[in-house]
């Protein structure tokens, strides 16, 4: 499985088995968490029992079963590309996890954040949480909440304006980021394809839209294999083969 079929494939997980990850899945994942904290000065990190942190009707509102393992995602309070940066780099565990038929979900406010188990500096921020572990079959209740989730989708010609007819490899970023995860599936990103070039932006009116911006830059960098500057508005440059 490529990262793009994991993009396809890849769906919010709520139910899980409750079993340890197996070692050689939870190094690769590790790996990867060391690499993107130096590439970004991050402090992401595993947590491989955060079940008291989740589990809790009074938190968790009963939506989530059998948690054990999270991924805490955490950076420096004054970094300005925070929030933005664990979109990204957090996305891009998700698609790992999802290689290696891992569950994941994206949480934002069901659990204790307030929990021992979440230890950060004094200049750190634990910003959100995903889940991540062993699942079996979809739950009904999951495949209800992916059924309606569905059904909000955007169509691509609400992604994105332009001034000019698009090419395919642009249209491909935009069913990636179609399929991408984002708070409420509220999907705020927007794209803006002008003279050529292509920004994407939100408009940073809801505490999670930035996260949201990574998330989506992440899954329109892997369909067409370029990257973004970072920050809103942040513009696209291309791969060499599309220039």
């Amino acid at each position: 499985m490529n990262d793009l079929e994991a993009i396809t494939k890849r769906k919010s997980r709520r139910s899980y088995l409750g079993t340890a990850i197996e070692d050689k899945k939870l190094n690769v994942i590790q790996n990867l968490i060391e690499k993107y904290n130096k590439d970004a000065n991050l402090s992401i990190r595993i947590i491989k029992d955060g079940s008291e942190a989740f589990n809790g009707i009074k938190k968790s509102y009963g939506l989530f079963s059998g948690v054990k393992t999270l991924i805490a995602l955490i950076g420096k309070k004054d970094d300005i590309h925070l929030k933005e940066k664990i979109g990204y780099y957090g996305e891009l565990l998700v698609v790992a996890a999802t290689k290696l038929n891992l569950g994941t979900c994206w949480v934002g406010g069901t659990f204790d954040n307030k929990s021992n188990i979440f230890t950060t500096m004094e200049d750190e921020l634990l910003v959100i949480v995903i889940t991540i572990g062993n699942v079996a079959k979809e739950t009904l209740k999951e495949k209800l909440v992916h059924k309606v989730a569905t059904r909000k989708t955007k169509t691509l010609n609400e992604f994105y304006t332009t001034d000019l007819p698009v090419p395919k490899w642009f249209i491909n970023g935009l069913e990636a980021v179609q399929k991408a995860p984002s708070a409420q599936n509220r999907q705020p990103v927007k794209f803006e394809y002008k003279e050529g070039e292509i920004q994407a932006f939100v408009e940073d009116s809801y505490k999670f839209d930035l996260i949201d911006l990574g998330i989506a830059k992440a899954h329109f960098s892997i369909a067409t294999g370029g990257r973004f500057e970072l920050g809103n508005c942040g513009k696209f440059i291309a791969a060499n083969s599309q220039m």
